[in-house]
């Protein structure tokens, strides 16, 4: 007769269980070391029983082939963890690709084009979006307008005031004209035109003044060429006498 099939679980009496790990135990390193000469396999292998104790195979080194299980361990995790990666680049780029698509088909109806798939609510819906569109550029466009006219009219008020304080300036300066032409005016000898008309000397003498020469300088000249012909018209003067 066949040997009944075995239910896997805990086995609950002590004696069997240690006995069925014995026995079980040497099979597995049996076929561990057969799996290494038949296929030319690295086979390491490590057992702990319910009370602790170690036993292990290796067909080379036990170190050496679990340096080895570590390192393809992290290459494993390293090209999974690529992989899902690149599947997710890979998700990401293709709805980057619809989106792009989905705006140049919307770009197109905006401009005018490939309407004839769209339906009536479709075109309505477009027609819409191109008031809303439209309304917002008129807004954007008035807000900039009025920005240009205020400033516009703040360098107009500016330059009001300029212009404001340069009249004043020159109101100012040409006051102080006047007033420094005043105070020549009166610094001069009242007697001057006197010392003119009632001189002893019996000759008049006529000087041609000039529209652009000031009268001040004028009268001073008239003054010293009439003293110059006083001091030598009394010799001629004299010599005619006799």
């Amino acid at each position: 007769m066949g040997r009944g099939k075995i239910v896997i679980r805990r086995i609950d009496n002590s004696t069997s269980r240690q006995v069925t790990f014995s026995k079980r135990r040497n099979g597995l390193l049996k076929k561990a070391k057969e799996l290494s000469i038949l296929c030319d396999a690295e086979v390491g292998l490590i057992i702990f029983s319910s009370t602790g104790r170690l036993y292990e195979f290796s067909s080379t080194n036990m170190k050496a082939v679990i340096d080895r299980y570590g390192k393809a361990k992290d290459d494993q995790i390293s090209m999974i963890n690529a992989t899902s990666e690149l599947m997710l680049w890979q998700r990401e780029a293709a709805s980057l690709r619809q989106q792009l698509h989905n705006l140049q088909e919307s770009h197109k109806q905006l401009m005018g084009e490939e309407l004839s798939g769209l339906g009536v609510r479709d075109l309505q819906s477009l027609e819409n979006r191109l008031e809303m569109s439209l309304r917002s550029v008129r807004m954007q466009k008035d807000h900039l307008l009025k920005s240009d006219i205020e400033e516009l009219h703040r360098k107009g008020r500016m330059i009001h005031q300029e212009n404001m304080e340069l009249c004043r300036r020159v109101n100012i300066m040409s006051q102080q004209k006047m007033e420094l032409h005043r105070k020549l005016q009166a610094s001069e000898p009242r007697d001057v035109a006197d010392a003119n008309t009632s001189s002893s000397t019996p000759y008049s003498f006529s000087i041609a003044q000039d529209a652009d020469v000031p009268s001040n300088l004028v009268q001073r000249q008239s003054h010293q060429k009439e003293g110059e012909h006083c001091k030598t018209g009394a010799p001629e003067l004299g010599l005619q006498l006799h």
